[in-house]
């Protein structure tokens, strides 16, 4: 079959289903029980900003193997009964309840048919897409004068601090249709990870070009750097979802000038889509050279992040691309092998390019409330009590956010939090660093000073990750490089979803990734021009003019939010 007429094939029945969604939509919104109307409710009293008596608040909720691995180390807490729940009912009286819990796959497939049957939740967490169908629908509440009226200073301060492209996001026909959960630009930079015992072993320098990664990658995999003399380590690791934020490719595409992921200014000054442009085809070779020649685990294509992560944890890789907090994933390897150490190292471009290091708009997903709940109020209140407990005046960031390396803070069922957080805690500890006086560290910052001082002198296991991370050579002193330098790439999208994204974004980003996957695993590469003409007939060319439109209109933003404090 020729991939033109298989990708419209394809293309023509999954478009049906999402048209006839809407349908679905309003028919289950039709069928659910009507709410009592206000007034016949014996509703609740607010006394000083707490509900009397408490009220029901029901959401769902995606678990997985890292979350309950850390409940299993909190006596007496599970996700429906936890310090934070108690939190929100004593001081909110707000009960946190869950209609379901699922992990992975099943919590998507769960949410997707309760949201078309418009059955869902009185809170529910969605992405820009579906936030727009159940707007469309009429299925969930105005929050515009919620948000303005209820949300404190604190909150609006950290929901807005990259601007407002997340509410533009969140904004149908000039309502506030939900509240965005603040995210963070910064935190989506990628670094090297490499093991650089193995580095070492092999007399090799650490990379300054592409040219000098893909020379590291074949030594890693023909020159036996675990010493078992067997050719059985990969130089570079790779899942089957490209764009993970650990073991994705982005970071190696920015090495050749590509940005699959975000909208860039072309050479006529308007907005592109970065997935189409010649760059990427030239990492793509590059990938599948690295494939051919077995520098990849052969079954990566089928692997997801837990399963590659196995070869990692084996000592067979040396190699990945990953975010900030890769190292505390990368600490089990540490435990089969006392000798592995991994740096991170800042991304490289081929010879005679600059790197940019491309950031992802990371907003993505949003809590809309459900028609005719009474209480839409909810949702700030929650937010308010979050974030005033763990970077509040009175914050109790080592009981609520990070107790003892756990991370406790995803217990909760939203989970704002500054976009700088990071960064200012990685800054305060340098200064303090330089200046030999730690007094003025507090909340965050105090706390992972705290761990890596014992790591240093204890050997306390878990300090090893926040060291690579926050330590004067971890991953957030060369995002300060970054910063500094003027190496970060925004995207030059920050706006909601369009109209023609409604139905057709989801399907052209599908696309997009099983062409990419098809290339690396040898097909020609004539089969990216190809899907280059196809994402332009198949709704690029209308997204892409729906896109400038917006810009022409917002050309005017300031992404200095991250600028350094030196």
């Amino acid at each position: 079959m020729p991939n033109q007429w298989k990708y419209r094939t394809r293309w023509a029945l999954i478009l049906l289903l999402v048209v006839c969604m809407p349908a679905g939509f309003t028919k289950g919104f039709l069928e659910q029980p009507q709410p009592v109307p206000a007034g016949q409710q014996g509703q609740p009293l607010e006394e000083e900003g707490r509900y009397v008596p408490p009220i029901k608040v029901t959401f769902v909720r995606e678990t997985g193997e890292d979350l309950q691995r850390m409940i299993d180390q909190l006596p007496g807490e599970s996700l429906v009964d936890n310090r934070w729940t108690r939190l929100y009912e004593e001081e909110l009286g707000i009960q946190i309840h869950y209609d379901w819990i699922a992990t992975g796959d099943v919590y998507s497939q769960k949410l997707g048919v309760s949201l078309a049957a418009g059955r869902f939740p009185d809170v529910v967490k969605v992405n820009p897409y579906q936030l727009r169908q159940l707007s469309n629908a009429g299925l969930i509440e105005d929050l515009t004068d919620v948000y303005k009226s209820q949300a404190s200073p604190l909150t609006k301060k950290i929901l807005e601090a990259e601007g407002r492209g997340a509410f533009d996001a969140a904004t149908i026909e000039g309502r506030l249709m939900a509240i965005p959960e603040s995210s963070s630009s910064i935190e989506t930079a990628q670094y090297l990870w490499i093991r650089s015992d193995w580095l070492e072993d092999m007399d090799l320098q650490p990379p300054k070009t592409m040219e000098d990664v893909l020379q590291i990658s074949k030594a890693f995999t023909e020159g036996d750097p675990d010493g078992n003399g067997k050719q059985d380590t990969y130089g570079l690791a790779m899942t089957s979802y490209l764009w993970d934020p650990v073991m994705g490719v982005s970071g190696f595409m920015a090495g050749y000038g590509a940005y699959p992921n975000i909208w860039v200014k072309d050479k006529g000054g308007n907005l592109a889509y970065g997935g189409i442009q010649p760059e990427v085809r030239k990492a793509l070779e590059m990938l599948q050279k690295l494939y051919l020649e077995g520098q990849l685990d052969p079954e990566f294509a089928y692997k997801n992040g837990s399963k590659e992560y196995r070869l990692i944890q084996d000592g067979k890789i040396g190699m990945l691309y990953g975010e900030q907090w890769t190292p505390f994933m990368l600490q089990t390897t540490r435990d089969t092998d006392t000798d592995a150490e991994w740096q991170a190292y800042p991304l490289v471009a081929e010879s005679g390019r600059g790197i940019r290091v491309p950031l992802r708009s990371n907003t993505g997903q949003y809590f809309a409330v459900r028609k005719g709940f009474a209480y839409p109020e909810v949702i700030v209140k929650l937010m308010n009590l979050h974030l005033d407990k763990n970077w509040g005046e009175q914050a109790e960031y080592e009981t609520y956010y990070n107790d003892d390396s756990r991370a406790v803070w995803m217990l909760s069922p939203v989970t704002p939090f500054p976009g700088t957080k990071n960064m200012d805690a990685y800054r305060a500890i340098r200064d303090a660093s330089n200046s030999g006086d730690f007094s003025s560290l507090e909340n965050e910052a105090l706390a992972i000073h705290k761990r890596m001082a014992a790591y240093e002198s204890e050997g306390l296991k878990s300090g090893w990750g926040w060291k690579q991370t926050y330590g004067p050579s971890g991953a957030f002193s060369i995002a300060d490089g970054y910063d500094r330098n003027g190496q970060l790439l925004y995207d030059e999208f920050t706006g909601g979803i369009t109209e023609t994204m409604v139905d057709r974004q989801i399907i052209l980003r599908d696309l997009q990734l099983e062409v990419y996957m098809n290339i690396i695993l040898g097909s020609p590469i004539e089969e990216f021009d190809q899907f280059v003409d196809d994402w332009y007939k198949l709704g690029g060319e209308e997204i892409t003019s729906e896109v400038n439109v917006w810009f022409r209109t917002n050309a005017a933003r300031d992404h200095s939010t991250f600028a350094s404090s030196d």
